[in-house]
């Protein structure tokens, strides 16, 4: 049986699918969320979830929380004797979560699709998968946070083309993705976000807030004041004020803060939210008002504060009508569904995107002739739909260059020293003149394999690298597999026999036309050569339909 998890910073929840809809399975204390919490007991006893938590506030040594920030990191927690990497952490979670599915349902769970954040980089992904896989689960798939939130809102079941946009601030993230459905396909136009905001980082404000008013709580552990400020955060969804309680050093203190106050502190985290939602927006060229609805998720969006200024940046309320905390794990229990093939769900395919542009290191030749190094050039960008392959031709800068060293990179900075290095490859050169070109081509399918070929072009040389996380338990097979799915992909548009006739016929036409008839048919020429530069296949069939309609025009219908 496959479960749907959403692994979160704050809470976890688990969900299936059965008798047509999704199901939340409430843990061992009949609860539907588990907290991402991790502690010892006096004992040193393993205790995860509720437990754990409540042990933060007296027993802040000895408990992690908000660990699912440092996926895909060195960075270790020290619990006791031991210290913990965030995998880890996370696995003891799942494996409660697992533990407790076992027990509602009967029978052994061995399979989970499990959510991530959309802007989730790949070394994070891969740090998830293990996660999984340490728990004892084989991860069918992962699926980012908003499109499970898009199936548990049920647009997949609708019809038409629809628009959406997914606002996620959960716990420690922040995620913006919009979503388009059309003919029984939902495709991610865009995902972008924020790893370091959420939840958390309004607690802190608050925290904040406490500490100023009294000096002497500077001091205090930092677990008490978390707590204090959380369940003021929480009374705060409901009320125009709230009071932070804290106990310290034999002293009680207190300090009210109002909802106007708290509005004004978290400003800067507020005005934080604007730049990923118009980046989503402006990378998937969509305007806000042709949007169908903009939906909230994540257990932050039901601070007021969130909520408003959400509805001010679209003029409009955004749709909450499904529990924030529980609809990803629900929508995750969907694509569970979905891929179990469930008769009760509508064939639908999910498409996804790659959230950060992949490619390579470059020099390039400044007015004066000095050379500038260490510049990255995108070959996939990011919010491309995957899988996908893309082809970049690059040249040597000097005479007799021995060989090329491409770095593979993983950002969206123009200098590679501030993106994520994820691969390298040698590229040995002939002898001859600068300008010795190689093609270069990145291949990347859903679950972050990325191939890379290089071609040669004066040897006809070729060189090939996988890059995939050693750790990832893949079979010979299932990565032959894999790499036979991305050979497929690896022709550009403007090889394929559709297109190369159609601009075959459009030359035609010029050779037979005159005056601005030819001029007409020249332009046209260009647009079509423009669409099949950018190497997106669906752009090109839509401008190849577009050409053969207006050579149409001029020449009659035929068939290719």
């Amino acid at each position: 049986m496959i479960i749907g998890i959403d692994l979160g910073t704050t809470n976890s929840a688990a969900a299936y699918w059965a008798d047509g809809a999704p199901v939340l399975i409430p843990n061992r204390l009949g609860e539907v969320l588990t907290p991402s919490a991790v502690g010892l007991d006096d004992d040193g006893g393993l205790l995860v979830g509720r437990p754990a938590r409540e042990r933060m506030a007296s027993h802040a040594h000895l408990t992690a929380t908000a660990f699912k920030r440092y996926m895909g990191t060195q960075h270790r927690v020290r619990l006791g004797k031991r210290d913990y990497g965030a995998e880890e952490l996370s696995a003891m979670v799942l494996r409660s979560l697992k533990e407790d599915a076992e027990a509602h349902l009967g029978t052994a769970i061995t399979e989970a699709v499990i959510t991530v954040p959309a802007y989730f980089n790949d070394k994070q992904r891969k740090a998830t998968r293990r996660a999984g896989e340490l728990a004892g689960l084989t991860v069918e798939r992962l699926i980012n946070e908003p499109t499970a939130a898009a199936l548990a809102y049920g647009i997949h079941q609708l019809e038409g083309e629809t628009r959406f946009l997914v606002f996620d601030l959960g716990g420690g993230t922040f995620d913006v993705s919009v979503l388009e459905i059309f003919e029984g396909v939902i495709e991610v136009r865009a995902s972008t976000g924020d790893n370091r905001l959420g939840g958390e980082d309004f607690n802190e404000v608050l925290a904040g807030l406490m500490a100023a008013a009294d000096a002497r709580l500077a001091g205090a552990m930092r677990g008490d004041r978390q707590l204090a400020a959380e369940r003021a955060r929480r009374a705060l969804t409901s009320g125009s004020s709230a009071t932070m309680t804290l106990s310290w050093q034999g002293e009680h203190y207190g300090h009210e803060v109002t909802a106007d106050g708290f509005e004004a502190a978290a400003q800067p985290l507020l005005e934080r939210m604007r730049g990923p939602v118009l980046r989503a927006l402006r990378d998937a060229d969509i305007a806000p008002d042709s949007l169908s609805e903009i939906i909230l998720i994540g257990g932050a969006t039901r601070m007021p504060v969130v909520r408003r200024t959400v509805a001010r940046m679209f003029g409009r309320f955004p749709n909450a009508s499904i529990n924030p905390d529980e609809a990803v794990a629900l929508g995750a229990a969907v694509q569970a569904g979905l891929k179990a093939r469930d008769a009760a769900l509508r064939e639908v395919v999910v498409t996804d995107v790659c959230p950060y542009s992949l490619g390579v290191n470059i020099a390039e030749r400044l007015p004066g002739g000095a050379i500038e190094e260490g510049i990255f050039s995108p070959i996939i960008e990011r919010n491309t739909t995957v899988p996908v392959s893309r082809v970049n031709v690059y040249e040597t800068m000097t005479a007799n260059q021995k060989q090329i060293l491409l770095g593979i990179y993983q950002g969206e900075a123009r200098r590679v020293a501030d993106n994520v290095r994820i691969g390298e490859l040698k590229v040995p050169m002939p002898r001859g003149p600068e300008g010795q070109p190689i093609e270069v081509r990145f291949s990347y399918d859903i679950n972050g394999l990325l191939e890379v070929d290089v071609h040669v072009i004066p040897t006809g040389e070729k060189h090939n690298l996988v890059i995939a996380d050693p750790e990832d338990q893949v079979s010979p097979a299932e990565m032959e597999r894999r790499r036979a799915a991305l050979a497929l992909l690896k022709q550009h548009p403007r090889d394929s026999e559709a297109n190369r006739a159609a601009l075959a016929r459009a030359e035609r036409l010029w050779e037979d036309a005159l005056g601005d008839e030819r001029d007409y048919v020249g332009r046209l020429i260009q647009q079509f050569q423009g669409a099949l530069a950018t190497q997106d296949v669906r752009v090109a069939d839509q401008a190849r339909d577009a050409l053969m309609a207006a050579l149409d025009q001029i020449d009659g219908p035929r068939w290719l």
